[in-house]
């Protein structure tokens, strides 16, 4: 690999870090693709990392990558599943997307891009070297420690498929 392309993957990887020295605890905004993955049953995939909230799958999108590769490589790299076809759900901004890290101060502002997936491949194997675990949950019976803005727009998704 030449050294400038390992460069920009270097460049692309540490965006959000790169922006935040530059302007300090300012509000950052991200841009943060996530995919309610759906299987036969009709019950939703969730993850999280051990110990933490459980919300659908979804990453940072970096530069020089569209949404959809984003989500593609999350899934498979940390849940083990190919992606095969996304459908638009929503996106989504405002009050309730901002989140502050209490330890640094940091602020950022997220706009986040909710696909819906029904078609993909492989079994669930979480990424055990990043403490991710994954499940199949019933949307009528999800986990009490959820994101409660993902629980919100999951009711929605059962409301438009129920039609």
């Amino acid at each position: 690999m030449s050294q400038s392309l390992v460069t920009k993957l270097e460049v692309s990887m540490n965006y959000c870090e790169a922006i935040r020295e530059k302007i300090g605890n300012d509000p950052l905004i991200i841009v943060r693709p996530s995919v309610a993955i759906l299987n036969h049953n009709g019950e939703i995939l969730l993850s999280r990392y051990i110990g933490g909230i459980w919300s659908i799958p979804g990453d940072i999108l970096q530069l020089d990558q569209s949404v959809e590769e984003c989500l593609k490589r999350n899934v498979l790299n940390d849940i083990g599943l190919k992606i095969k076809k996304l459908t638009l759900f929503g996106v989504y901004s405002g009050t309730e997307l901002i989140n502050r890290v209490q330890e640094s101060g940091d602020e950022y502002h997220t706009v986040a891009i909710g696909y819906l997936c029904n078609e993909y491949e492989g079994e669930i194997t979480p990424d055990s070297n990043q403490g991710i675990e994954a499940h199949f949950f019933s949307i009528d019976n999800l986990p009490k420690e959820i994101n409660p803005f993902i629980k919100n727009k999951l009711v929605e998704l059962k409301c438009q498929l129920e039609k």
